[in-house]
């Protein structure tokens, strides 16, 4: 965040302050920077849709590029490229990153344009448009991979403990019956797992507890942590009797072995998002997909959203192409052609019934109950700069709760002031 707003204070004098076309002429050559952020094949889809938008409009040439060793490394690469006036038109982005990248002042707001009805903005999920809109205000840019969490669960431990599979209807209170059931100390088969690692993994599997409970994870202004309100209290007490009363729980240290036992049917029930269906496929497991158990009707998901993220160089015609270019990739018939062909999940609701998206299906079962879960993603995750902190101190505290360490009030109140403290700072 420093070195983005310290970049702002050289606008003035960076090279794309000079400006560019300040009419808009839409037949004029247009040269504009594309960095994916992606690798291997990944980047050669784009590089393809890429050339495939040149050739319909000629005018227009798209200088493709990773931009970065690792799309972890593009937000270092971006930072020195506002100081230098060299930063592209269009970035990949973790959604993380969403309010410093709108903080730099670089950013274009398309507020205005993804309000047209041909856009069918309402198609992305609610958590994709907030994510992609940090501030409340401006729209910095377009859903580029959306994913969220849904309950897998597999047939072959439910089928030898004889309890019933899970349905959509299920509440929490029924996934806790459910796991103790499945629990089984003599062949150390378990009814669920969690990260207990304190990692952005044993975070993002608390917040839809505390979002179906009522809770936020901020105040309004993103200025004090809310996550220890009574919501959170509860949430956290009910994952705590699970682990520490029932012992139904596998608690995974390193945030990988609990896909390994699922896979070879040693836990009955894991909340995980689309990458797992892939190993599972490959493993030959058998397992269905629901979504996340809920409470009074509420089913919320959490959701990591990434953008593309659109950049501003005083030039309307830049502006202009760049704006065209990323709608039209994100448009069901390309995302088609990337996401979906990718492995991914679809950007938006109406490529569910498509013909590329049912054959991915028939690959990995249970991808279209992941994709029709993104309308349970309505809340996004804080994309503030102070979050990575506030994400370890919840998870530490989550972490030693789960194990027996404390108790679930004291514990958030604690990571709640840590928390605010980090936010304070930023």
């Amino acid at each position: 965040m420093v070195a983005l707003t310290a970049a702002g204070a050289l606008a003035a004098c960076s090279p794309s302050s000079k400006g560019g076309a300040t009419t808009l002429d839409a037949d004029a050559d247009v040269t504009l920077t594309w960095w994916t952020g992606q690798a291997d094949q990944a980047e050669t889809i784009l590089e393809g849709l890429a050339a495939e938008f040149e050739q319909e409009h000629p005018n227009v040439t798209i200088k493709v590029s990773s931009g970065a060793p690792s799309t972890e490394d593009l937000l270092q690469k971006l930072s020195a490229s506002f100081a230098g006036g060299t930063y592209p038109d269009i970035s990949y982005a973790f959604g993380s990153w969403a309010s410093e990248l709108a903080a730099s002042e670089r950013t274009l707001d398309i507020t205005e344009q993804v309000s047209e009805p041909d856009v069918a903005w309402d198609e992305f999920s609610g958590a994709a448009r907030q994510t992609a809109q940090p501030t409340g205000e401006a729209t910095i840019g377009f859903p580029a991979v959306v994913d969220n969490l849904s309950l897998i669960y597999n047939t072959t431990v439910f089928d030898a403990a004889g309890v019933e599979y899970p349905t959509e209807d299920w509440t929490w209170e029924d996934f806790r019956a459910a796991a103790k059931k499945l629990t089984d100390a003599s062949t150390n088969t378990y009814g669920y797992a969690y990260s207990v690692s304190g990692s952005e993994e044993t975070t993002w599997q608390f917040w839809p507890h505390l979002w179906q409970g009522g809770g936020q994870i901020l105040s309004e202004d993103g200025a004090t942590a809310e996550f220890n309100s009574a919501a959170g209290v509860e949430a956290l007490t009910f994952l705590r009797d699970m682990a520490v009363e029932d012992k139904s729980v596998y608690l995974d240290q390193t945030d990988t072995k609990f896909t390994e036992l699922f896979a070879s049917d040693r836990i009955g029930m894991v909340t995980s998002g689309p990458w797992t269906l892939y190993d599972l496929s490959v493993a030959g497991t058998q397992y269905g997909v629901v979504p996340l158990p809920g409470t009074g009707g509420k089913h919320t998901t959490v959701s990591g959203p990434d953008l593309w993220v659109l950049f501003d160089h005083h030039d309307l015609n830049r502006a202009h192409w760049a704006y065209e270019f990323t709608k039209w990739l994100t448009s069901p018939e390309q995302d088609v052609r990337w996401n979906v062909a990718y492995g991914n999940l679809p950007l938006r609701a109406s490529e569910i019934e498509s013909p590329e998206f049912r054959a991915q299906v028939e690959e990995m079962p249970g991808l279209d109950v992941m994709a029709a879960n993104g309308e349970n993603a309505t809340e996004p995750r804080p994309t503030v700069a102070g979050y990575v902190n506030l994400s370890e101190a919840i998870g530490t505290a989550i972490s030693q709760v789960l194990q027996g360490q404390g108790d679930p009030k004291s514990a958030l109140d604690g990571a709640a002031a840590t928390a605010t403290a980090a936010l304070a700072n930023k």
